[in-house]
């Protein structure tokens, strides 16, 4: 399942100055893309290594662009497709971090952004597959993983291989989502449900998007590059102020950034207090989701409650991690402890990130 080998032999690897580009962006280091140093045979990314980089988030190599090309309606999601430059990146298996270096063959970085257009609220676990077929060709199923690149938030991404210049359908399957949905989204995205959108990939298209390479000044440095300016949610999370009720604190672990909060009126589940975490990278914060998180809360040194944080997806509360409680009360201290890191790839930038994560403590 690793490799995803498009239709027989492709047209083989293009040059990264070929792909890299940008529709312009507002990141303050660059104009956006899925950042990766490139290379100067074949297109291939120079080797990465830690040496030299901020342990956590760190600003990427370079800056690249992506090439729009379309959204359709999946059921009650909408999904958009683009590409930009094949790009390394890497998976998370458990507590295990595993490259997935550019190959020769690979033609593109194909990328999918799911969310519901109502709310604009980013469905992060949809159990998403792609299908792509040349014109006139069938389908072949590849695989795509969820990730997060600085530029463009969470999203869906892998590179392919193409048989060569032309066009392409893509279409998208989302499954039933199978976490918890709570307020409006209770009941909602059971069902599976697909779209299809039509890909583009010539050289005109390769050249329109080849003028936005540059290489970052700031490149290991602590921090990211600002989301892209897109037409489409990029899985920021919302302003802790805004969120419903009463914020416990925000600690920091592994560069996780982690607000808790209770709500004590109206809980989306229960009908005591809901403890929630809106887990978040920094910077950017951009939802940080797939992880699993463990809560207790101690008063006055006898433990009232001991649990998971479930995985919750809510149009008010959006992505987030959290139990029902009896009662949040004044003086209650509340332990985070992290159990698996996020499963989700990761772009350059944030791959020494989140994957050590420390219990943390709020006092209410």
């Amino acid at each position: 399942m690793r490799r995803r080998n498009f239709i027989g032999a492709g047209a083989g690897a293009l040059s990264m100055a070929a792909l890299a580009g940008c529709f312009g962006g507002s990141g303050g280091n660059g104009s956006g893309g899925d950042g990766s140093p490139t290379g100067t045979d074949g297109g291939e990314p120079n080797p990465t290594t830690s040496e030299g980089l901020h342990d956590g988030v760190y600003v990427q190599q370079f800056t690249d662009g992506m090439a729009m090309q379309g959204a359709t309606d999946a059921g009650d999601l909408r999904v958009a497709v683009m590409y930009s430059a094949p790009h390394q990146f890497w998976r998370m298996v458990g507590d295990e971090r595993e490259v997935e270096p550019v190959e020769s063959g690979d033609s593109l970085h194909l990328m999918a952004t799911v969310w519901e257009p109502e709310t604009g609220t980013v469905v992060p676990e949809t159990g998403l597959s792609v299908e792509i077929a040349p014109e006139g060709g069938g389908f072949d199923e590849q695989v795509i993983y969820p990730m997060l690149s600085q530029p463009m938030g969470f999203h869906y991404g892998a590179n392919f291989e193409l048989q060569g210049d032309g066009e392409y359908a893509v279409r998208v399957s989302v499954g039933g989502v199978n976490i918890r949905r709570t307020g409006a989204f209770e009941g909602w995205f059971e069902d599976p449900a697909s779209g299809t959108v039509e890909l583009v990939f010539d050289e005109e298209t390769r050249q329109e998007v080849s003028d936005g390479t540059r290489e970052l000044d700031s490149y290991g440095e602590p921090g990211a590059l600002e989301p892209m300016d897109m037409m489409m949610p990029d899985g920021v999370a919302p302003p802790v102020d805004s969120m419903p009720g009463d914020h416990l604190g925000t600690q920091r672990t592994d560069d996780a950034v982690l607000p808790a909060l209770a709500v004590r009126e109206n809980p989306p589940v229960g009908d005591g207090a809901y403890l929630y975490v809106s887990a978040r990278t920094p910077h950017n914060e951009y939802v940080l989701p797939a992880a699993g998180f463990e809560a207790t809360v101690d008063r006055g040194g006898e433990t009232v409650f001991e649990g998971p944080l479930e995985r919750t997806l809510d149009p008010e509360l959006k992505y987030h991690y959290g139990a029902a409680v009896d009662t949040i009360e004044g003086g209650d201290e509340v332990t985070v402890k992290p159990v698996t890191p996020p499963q989700v790839a990761r772009h350059q930038g944030y791959e020494l990130a989140f994957n050590d994560m420390e219990p943390v403590t709020y006092t209410v």
